[in-house]
């Protein structure tokens, strides 16, 4: 009987070792591994720059109190300036803490203003922001707060997509809208740019905040964010998952404006921006930030739509859409996800479920095109299989 809490549904397998875009079982078996940790290992298993980065890291300081100035933090945090909105950063270790932090620095700078009855913020249907308490209430979801109360106030849902039910949900008590830009456990919903650039034109109009949760879709689109090609400036942006590239790394991005808020003791963290973790991120960001990087995974991206394409196409009654943007794609099932994951899994490919009965596929951002072809030719065995 195991000693950990029995809070997932395991499958019965584990890993010995990982690299690139594979896992290999204890038996020896490989797999093709599109769930690289939830979206987590955007340069695969065991990338060699960042094994390097953490070994002579390692050697020299593995963490230090925020009390001191650390300088690792430092040089993460410029370079995460000088390449996005952001001129500020407050780092943390997951991505429910990076929005937990969302919502605070939103809050306190209402406060900070003298609108201190300005604390609630609108969320969507569907959403995910993390496991925390007030993460999961701003979500909503009735099996995640099942057992959970009391509810923790201050978030106002609406339907996913509906701009006249937040300007309806508006009132003088709201601080922000927060939305992820692509849903993720909502099922790989993407929100249009012509969607963003309206919600960023209703905060405009009343005096609000934008947070654009980025956890899951940071660096997957072909570009920094995937909120960038609406050219909307949002004003706080939630990240983790890939930008540790495996190691736990959470960030929050905020505009000087929104800052303003937050002065010593209003927020810390015993761990976030240690030392290890903020040398992995900046061995991700030597990677990404390589000329033509985010390009070819705008190739890769359409490269496997292609191959996705051409087997909808052939199996119509099997996949009803395929969803997302460059290497966060998903699935839309006409026949049970959970049973065709089942069935990949026989074919030693590592998937994983989300919400709408959609399939999840998470490659690292440096699979290769035969890694692509691969992950098609098993998608197609199964839906033949299921036909």
């Amino acid at each position: 009987m195991s000693s950990v809490l029995d809070t997932y549904a395991r499958k019965a397998i584990s890993f010995t070792k990982g690299k690139g875009s594979y896992l290999f079982a204890e038996n020896g078996d490989k797999y093709l591994d599109f769930v690289q940790g939830i979206a987590v290992n955007v340069l695969g298993h065991c990338h060699k720059h960042l094994v390097k980065t953490i070994q002579e890291q390692s050697k020299k300081l593995w963490h230090v109190s925020n009390t001191f100035i650390v300088p690792e933090q430092e040089k993460l945090a410029k370079r995460l300036t000088d390449n996005t909105f952001a001129d500020f950063v407050c780092f943390q270790n997951s991505g429910t803490e990076a929005t937990e932090a969302s919502i605070k620095i939103a809050r306190k700078y209402f406060h900070k203003i003298g609108k201190p009855e300005k604390n609630r913020i609108i969320t969507f249907e569907g959403a995910f922001h993390g496991r925390t308490l007030a993460a999961l209430f701003a979500a909503n979801n009735p099996k995640h707060t099942e057992g959970f109360g009391p509810k923790v106030e201050g978030f106002d849902q609406v339907p996913f997509a509906d701009h006249e039910a937040v300007k309806k949900a508006i009132s003088k008590n709201t601080a922000a809208i927060m939305i992820e830009t692509i849903m993720g456990e909502g099922g790989i919903k993407v929100v249009p740019d012509v969607c963003i650039k309206g919600l960023k034109e209703i905060c405009n109009e009343h005096g609000i905040l934008l947070i654009l949760d980025e956890v899951q879709c940071a660096y997957r689109t072909g570009n920094f964010f995937a909120f960038e090609k609406s050219g909307v400036t949002p004003d706080i942006v939630p990240i983790a998952k890939g930008i540790g590239g495996g190691f736990p790394l959470g960030a929050c991005l905020v505009t000087k404006k929104v800052s303003i808020g937050m002065t010593p003791g209003t927020h810390g963290s015993t761990f976030g921006g240690n030392p290890m973790a903020c040398s992995v991120g900046h061995a991700v960001l030597d990677i990404i930030l390589e000329k033509g990087f985010f390009a070819k995974v705008k190739q890769k991206g359409q490269y496997f739509d292609e191959g996705l394409k051409k087997i909808k196409e052939k199996y119509p009654k099997i996949i009803g859409e395929i969803r997302g943007v460059g290497l966060i794609k998903g699935l839309k099932m006409l026949v049970d996800n959970d049973e065709f994951i089942k069935k990949l899994m026989n074919h030693k490919m590592l998937t994983i479920k989300a919400a709408e009965n959609v399939i999840r596929f998470f490659p690292p951002l440096i699979v290769n095109n035969n890694e692509l072809d691969e992950a098609i030719d098993k998608i197609e065995k199964v839906c033949k299989e299921m036909s």
